[in-house]
C-alpha cells in the first residue's frame, strides 16, 4: 500500500497501511540513524527550511515540555524497521517519527532525556529481517520498537518479540501484525482498509463486486476480509490479482469492468502508482462510467492520484482513508504535524499523507508511554509502558488508541471515506466502524471492546 512518488499525500495499512504493497526484486539496503543526533542538524538548518522559521519554532515548541531547551539526559533508544526496495518504501514513516523525536528532543525531551530512534531497513529478504531484530536487541540495546512498518516483519520477528517481551508499536501489513499479542498498529493494514472501501461501495448497492490487488504474499488473508462483507450483503464478488508493476494496464482496466458488470463496482488495493495506472487506462479508454463506482483501499488517499486522475473522477471514486485529512482538519494536533514535518521532516520524501501522518502519530503515543515512566527507562518499563497505553486520542484516528493486554490488536478499527474534488481528497463520509462481520474484527472486538469516537472527529452516516 505503498508509494514511491514525490510529495505525495499518501494513505496503510496499510496498508498501512496501510492497502497493499508493490514488491519488485528484492536487494539488500540497511541502513541505521539516529534522531537524537538530526535534532541538533535540523534546527541548526532550520532558518534555511522556511522563510518564517520563528512561526514554526513557535508552533512546534508544543512537543516538548520545555520550549527551546534542549534535552540533555541519558537517551531513551527505540528501533524501528521499515522496507524499502524497488517499488516499495515505507522510510517516510519511521523518518517522521524521527521528526517528532527531533522535536521533543530540542523542546525537553521526556523527562529531560531525548530519544534516539535507530532506523534500519529491509527488502523483504527473511534473514535480513530477522539480523535487524537480532541487531535491535543485541547491538543497539533498544529500549523499545517504535515506528516499524514492513511486509514481513511481523510474520518473521513476532515470535522473537514475545519472547523478549518487547511490544511493538507499528503501522502494519502481515497478519501478524494484527493477530499476535505483541503488536499494536496505528493503521488498519490492508485487509481492514480494504474492508472500507467494500464497506462503503455496499451502501450504493452493486449487483457485484470485483476486488483487485497486487500479487504479493498475504494476498488471501487481505481478500478474506471483503469477501465476507460481500457475502454477507448477497453481494456475489470476484477477486483478482494482478503482477506488480502493472505492464498492461489497458487490459486490466477492461477485465476489472467486463466482470463487474454496468451495475457492478470496482475495489482496488494497490500503491498510488499503480492504481493511477489503471485508472487512468479505464479514462483513456471511456471505462469510468461504465461500472456504478469505482474504490479503492488507503494508499489512494492522495492528492497526487487526485489531481493526477483530474475532474471526471470527483465525486465516484471512494477511497478509504485511516487517519484524518490534513486538507480538511484544522486542529492543534493537526497543525503541530504539519510544522514538525516542516521543520524537522526533510528525509520526509512524501510530504503531507498518511505515511507521514502514521509517523507522527506511533511517535505521539510513544512519547505519551514514556512520559508515564517514573522510574528507570528501561527494556522492561519502557514496554510495559507501550503495553499499557490506554484511550490515548491521537488527534489523528477516528478512535482513541489502546495497545492492551489482548491475544490480537486492531487498534484502529473505524474509517473515513474520501473522494476527489478538484484535485484533492476530500471527507465523504465521516467515522465508521469496520464491520464485525469481517470475523477478525469480530475477534478483537470480543477482546477489547468496541473503542468509542474520539472527541471533535467527524461521525459517519
Amino acid at each position: 500500500m505503498f508509494h514511491h512518488v514525490p510529495r505525495v499525500r499518501l494513505g496503510l495499512p496499510i496498508v498501512a497501511v496501510l492497502g497493499v504493497l508493490s514488491i519488485a526484486a528484492c536487494g539488500s539496503s540497511s541502513k541505521t540513524t539516529s534522531s537524537s543526533a538530526s535534532s541538533t542538524a535540523a534546527a541548526s538548518s532550520s532558518a534555511t527550511t522556511s522563510s518564517s522559521s520563528s512561526s514554526a519554532s513557535t508552533s512546534t515548541s508544543s512537543c516538548g515540555p520545555k520550549p527551546g531547551t534542549a534535552a540533555t539526559g541519558t537517551p531513551i533508544t527505540l528501533g524501528a524497521i521499515n522496507t524499502k526496495e524497488p517499488g516499495t518504501d515505507f522510510t517516510d514513516i519511521e523518518n517522521m517519527e524521527g521528526a517528532y523525536f527531533a522535536c521533543v528532543n530540542a523542546n525537553g525531551g521526556v523527562n529531560g532525556h531525548p530519544i534516539n530512534l535507530i532506523k534500519l531497513t529491509e527488502a523483504t529478504q527473511p534473514a535480513q529481517i530477522a539480523a535487524d531484530a537480532s541487531k535491535l536487541v543485541q547491538t543497539d540495546h533498544v529500549d523499545g520498537v517504535s515506528g516499524t512498518s514492513s511486509i514481513l516483519e511481523c510474520t518473521i520477528n513476532s515470535a522473537y518479540w514475545q519472547k523478549l517481551h518487547y511490544y511493538v508499536i507499528a503501522a502494519g501489513i502481515a497478519p501478524e501484525c494484527y493477530s499476535t499479542p505483541n503488536y499494536a498498529d496505528v493503521n488498519m493494514g490492508p485487509r481492514y482498509s480494504s474492508d472500507g472501501a467494500v464497506q462503503y461501495v455496499l451502501t450504493l448497492h452493486p449487483s457485484k463486486i470485483v476486488f483487485d490487488q497486487s500479487n504479493v504474499p498475504g494476498t488471501g488473508y487481505i481478500a478474506a476480509g471483503p469477501a465476507a462483507l460481500a457475502a454477507n450483503a448477497h453481494v456475489p464478488i470476484t477477486q483478482l490479482t494482478e503482477n506488480v508493476p502493472i505492464n498492461d494496464a489497458d487490459s486490466v482496466a477492461l477485465k476489472e469492468v467486463d466482470d463487474a458488470g454496468p451495475n457492478g463496482a470496482v475495489v482496488l488495493n494497490f500503491t498510488p502508482p499503480e492504481a493511477l495506472v489503471i485508472l487512468q487506462a479505464a479514462q483513456k479508454l471511456g471505462l469510468e462510467d461504465r461500472v456504478k463506482a469505482w474504490a479503492c483501499s488507503t494508499p489512494c488517499n492522495t492528492d497526487f492520484l487526485a489531481t493526477s486522475l483530474g475532474s471526471k473522477w470527483d465525486g465516484k471514486f471512494f477511497v478509504n482513508a485511516e487517519l484524518a485529512d490534513p486538507d480538511a482538519t484544522n486542529t492543534p494536533t493537526m497543525n503541530l504535524y504539519k510544522a514538525i514535518l516542516k521543520q524537522y521532516g526533510t528525509d520526509v520524501s512524501g510530504g503531507i499523507g498518511s505515511f507521514s501522518e502514521m509517523g507522527f502519530t506511533m511517535g505521539e503515543i510513544a512519547v505519551h508511554a514514556l512520559d508515564s515512566i517514573t522510574g528507570p527507562y528501561t527494556t522492561a518499563s519502557v514496554n510495559a509502558a507501550f503495553k499499557g497505553v490506554k484511550d490515548f486520542d491521537t488527534g489523528m484516528l477516528c478512535q482513541p488508541w489502546t495497545f492492551g493486554d489482548y491475544p490480537l490488536h486492531i487498534a484502529n478499527n473505524m474509517d473515513y471515506t474520501v473522494t476527489p474534488d478538484n484535485g484533492k481528497m476530500v471527507l465523504k463520509q465521516g467515522c465508521t466502524l469496520i464491520s464485525a462481520v469481517d470475523p477478525q474484527i469480530a475477534a478483537y472486538r470480543s477482546a477489547a471492546g468496541t473503542a468509542p469516537l474520539a472527541p471533535g472527529q467527524p461521525s459517519g452516516s
